[in-house]
C-alpha cells in the first residue's frame, strides 16, 4: 500500500490492486472507472460509519468489476448483468493466487450489489460493496458521510451528468437481455427507456405454471 489517501481512505496499490485498475481503465470507459472507485471510496466511509472492517484489498476488486457487466468485452446476452462481473471478478482474483473463499466472497457482493438489505447480512465486503453503490448511484445514506468528505471524493473522481448518464449505461449494458430483468430494479430501467418492454409477472408465473390444481 502506498500513501494516496482520498477522503482518508487509502487507496490500496498492491500488485493485484494495482493490475485491476489497470485493466478495468482499459477495458471499461471513464464513467464505470469513475463511478466504481466511488463506489470504492464510499463503501469504506459507510462501512466505518457502520463498524465494519471490510478487506480494503477484496473491497477495491469488488468495486472496480461490479458494473463490468454492462459493456464489452464482459457483457454475455444470458444472465443478468450483476453476474458477468461477478464471474469475471472472481476469475481475476483466482488467476493472481487469491484463496477461493475469498474470491467467493467478492462474487457474492458483485452479484447481490443491487439487491436491497441482503448484503447488509453479509461479509463486510458484500455490506460494503452495496452501501457505496447505493450511496453513489441512489443517494442512499448520503448524509451519514459528512460533507467535506462527499466533495473530497467527487473532486478525486467527478460525476458530471451522472443520474442520466449511468441510467443510459444500465439500458444500453442489459437492453440486449431483457428477461434476465425479472424480478430485479433492472426491469424499470428497461420500462422507463422502452414503452414496448413488458415486465415479467411473478403472480402470472405462479397462476400459469404447469403445477395442476
Amino acid at each position: 500500500m502506498n500513501s494516496e489517501a482520498i477522503a482518508g481512505v487509502e487507496i490500496p496499490d498492491s500488485r493485484l490492486a494495482r493490475e485491476a485498475t489497470e485493466l478495468i481503465r482499459d477495458t471499461t470507459n471513464e464513467l464505470l472507472f469513475h463511478h466504481s472507485s466511488r463506489v470504492f471510496l464510499f463503501g469504506v466511509l459507510q462501512a466505518r460509519a457502520l463498524s465494519l472492517a471490510p478487506d480494503p484489498e477484496l473491497l477495491y476488486v469488488a468495486a472496480l468489476f461490479h458494473d463490468t457487466g454492462l459493456v464489452d468485452p464482459y457483457r454475455t446476452t444470458t444472465q443478468r448483468f450483476e453476474l458477468d462481473g461477478a464471474d469475471e471478478a472472481r476469475a481475476f482474483l483466482l488467476t493472481h493466487g487469491i484463496d477461493a473463499r475469498s474470491a467467493d466472497t467478492v462474487w457474492a457482493a458483485i452479484a447481490l450489489h443491487t439487491t436491497p438489505e441482503v448484503p447488509y447480512r453479509m461479509d463486510p465486503i458484500v455490506a460494503a460493496t452495496t452501501a457505496g453503490v447505493e450511496m453513489d448511484v441512489l443517494g442512499l445514506n448520503l448524509t451519514r458521510i459528512p460533507r467535506e468528505l462527499r466533495e473530497q471524493v467527487v473532486a478525486a473522481h467527478p460525476r458530471p451528468d451522472f443520474k442520466r448518464r449511468i441510467l443510459s449505461a444500465f439500458r444500453d449494458g442489459f437492453s440486449n437481455r431483457p428477461d434476465t430483468t425479472f424480478g430485479t430494479v433492472n426491469a424499470d430501467v428497461l420500462a422507463h427507456f422502452d414503452p414496448g418492454f413488458v415486465r415479467g409477472d411473478f403472480v402470472k408465473v405462479i397462476e400459469g405454471s404447469d403445477w395442476a390444481e
